[in-house]
């Protein structure tokens, strides 16, 4: 599968008067064009700043970035992150698009959900109002809202959580972007309009052969919409693999504290879910060695105390599956064998 985003060594930090916040670092992975690559972690872990940084979305006074984002356009590449401004602002809503955590928030609440759907179409499109609002109609019927013609008109605080949520997928996606982050596009909703959400996406990027970003901290929620999985921790990736490979092998102590954390109907009633100890670790003042050697249990099973004096770097455990970790190939593939 082509690259179309192909994000190298990213590192996103803000300087504050406590030091410097080092929010992202050294982050790769590509995703191609009808893949769904699924980025995890806790919240704090830089899956958002990451790809917000793609965006172009940070205030570049406030903000030190460095490394590569490259869109593989039909027209060439380019690099997001050391192109100008400009470029960055025809890219963003065209090639790339996000939908953001809170939809509420998003949306403006002085303009109908019809008017702002037509606003981010006329950004690219020549045509008149009447053109904006039958394209905006279109887009709301193809999100599923009922009864669109009619609701066109209505203000964001008229629409419940989840038909905000498809007015967002609809603005988002009304420029046939090639390129769809979605930041936890399912957190403030109920499990029954998450399903729906999800799917609603699955079918979109279908239709549009979209390369699909989604952020989360929930591993439930990617077990059937994702390809691929990077789990994040304390602004670096510990594991990047296919869904199979994370939720079967996983080759990390983080992502098995994570998958212990989710409930699972084939668990008897005594069973009782783990937490992981500890807290995540300031990304000010990041451990020396492995950030999540302070919680982890497995320690003791690497020679010379390495985990408390060198970061692991990413390394390829087994085919197209890396981990952060000193534990050897054997002591990771058992792992969950351990804790089955």
């Amino acid at each position: 599968m082509s690259k179309f985003l192909e994000v190298r060594n990213l590192n996103v930090s803000f300087p504050t008067e406590d030091g410097m916040v080092r929010a992202s670092n050294g982050v790769t992975y590509s995703v191609g064009l009808g893949e769904t690559l699924a980025i995890v972690g806790e919240s704090g872990s830089g899956k958002s700043v990451s790809n917000l940084a793609v965006m172009g979305l940070h205030n570049p006074t406030r903000t030190e970035i460095s490394g590569e984002a490259i869109l593989n356009l039909k027209s060439g590449s380019v690099d997001v992150i050391s192109a100008d401004t400009e470029t960055v602002r025809k890219l963003r809503g065209k090639e790339m698009a996000m939908i953001f955590q809170d939809p509420m928030s998003a949306l403006h609440p002085f303009f109908s959900i019809g008017d702002q759907i037509a606003e981010a179409w006329h950004l690219y499109n020549k045509g008149s109002k009447a053109d904006g609002k039958n394209k905006a109609l279109e887009m709301l019927e193809l999100v599923g809202i009922p009864d669109a013609a009619k609701r066109i008109n209505d203000f964001p605080h008229q629409f419940s959580g989840g038909m905000r949520q498809r007015a967002m997928i609809a603005m988002a996606l009304v420029n046939n972007p090639s390129l769809l982050i979605a930041d936890e596009p399912t957190t403030a909703l109920d499990v029954t309009v998450q399903s729906q959400i999800l799917s609603l996406l699955k079918e979109l990027q279908i239709k549009f052969n979209m390369a699909i970003i989604l952020i989360t901290h929930d591993l439930g929620v990617v077990a059937e919409f994702a390809d691929r999985i990077c789990v994040m921790y304390g602004g670096r990736i510990v594991e990047d693999g296919t869904v199979e490979d994370i939720f079967y092998q996983p080759k990390h102590p983080y992502t098995l504290g994570l998958l212990n954390s989710v409930p699972r109907i084939t668990a008897g009633t005594s069973h009782r879910l783990k937490a992981i100890p500890g807290q995540p670790p300031s990304l000010i003042n990041l451990p020396k060695g492995c950030s999540f050697a302070p919680r982890c249990e497995y320690t003791s099973k690497v020679a010379g105390g390495k985990c408390s004096t060198e970061v692991p770097t990413l390394d390829v455990k087994n085919a197209g599956h890396l981990s952060r970790c000193f534990l050897s190939t054997e002591s990771l593939n058992n792992l969950v064998k351990d804790k089955a």
